[in-house]
């Protein structure tokens, strides 16, 4: 390998890293709700300030977040490669902490006139979440409090739901069981710690 080539390469991974601010990064404890707001206060005043908004309780919230993100601020859609080394584009234009697709968060973003909202920013990606999943509820019935066919309609769309889509997908069908159940247990441990009980 030339020695260029070499610190291209270098350059390119040191570059995808980013800073060492802790941006892009996710909390240390996943598995516990109370860790989470712990360690990252902003969020309870986040998913706090999109309950009061969308009706989208706490617990449900954080769990489709987990599900879609990690809770990494930055996240991203791996790369499609064509012969196993030249990258062709990601797999959708999925973003954030919500994973976003650009053409939904732009009518997010014309809907409710938050032009200056960001993916990354976890104050606009819950209210993101709200607004679509108030409007899963306005237009499929979905109640705010299911996660599971709150995110299968996210995960497959609203008109992918109407339609049944996420039937012919049994992985997704148990992804959708596993973001319920980690509601629930999301729901539980909120109860235990100060912060998360004046989101239940």
């Amino acid at each position: 390998m030339s020695r260029t080539l070499r610190a291209l390469m270098v350059l390119f991974v040191l570059a995808s890293c980013g800073g060492g601010n802790g941006y892009g990064t996710a909390p240390r404890n996943l598995d516990h709700a109370c860790a989470i707001l712990n360690e990252r206060p902003e969020y309870a005043r986040a998913f706090r300030a999109t309950e009061r908004r969308w009706g989208v309780p706490a617990h449900v919230q954080m769990a489709t977040i987990y599900q879609e993100s990690k809770f990494i601020s930055d996240a991203r859609t791996p790369f499609r490669w064509t012969l196993g080394v030249i990258p062709t584009g990601r797999v959708s234009s999925a973003y954030g902490y919500s994973q976003a697709l650009d053409g939904t968060w732009e009518e997010y973003q014309r809907e409710t006139g938050r032009f200056g909202a960001r993916r990354t920013d976890i104050a606009d990606a819950t209210d993101f979440m709200g607004w679509y999943m108030a409007k899963s509820n306005q237009s499929l019935g979905i109640p705010l409090t299911d996660a599971r066919n709150q995110y299968l309609a996210y995960h497959d769309g609203r008109t992918g739901f109407a339609r049944g889509s996420h039937n012919s997908k049994p992985w997704l069908l148990r992804v959708a069981d596993s973001v319920e159940s980690r509601s629930q247990t999301y729901r539980a441990q909120l109860g235990t710690c100060s912060l998360g009980r004046g989101l239940i």
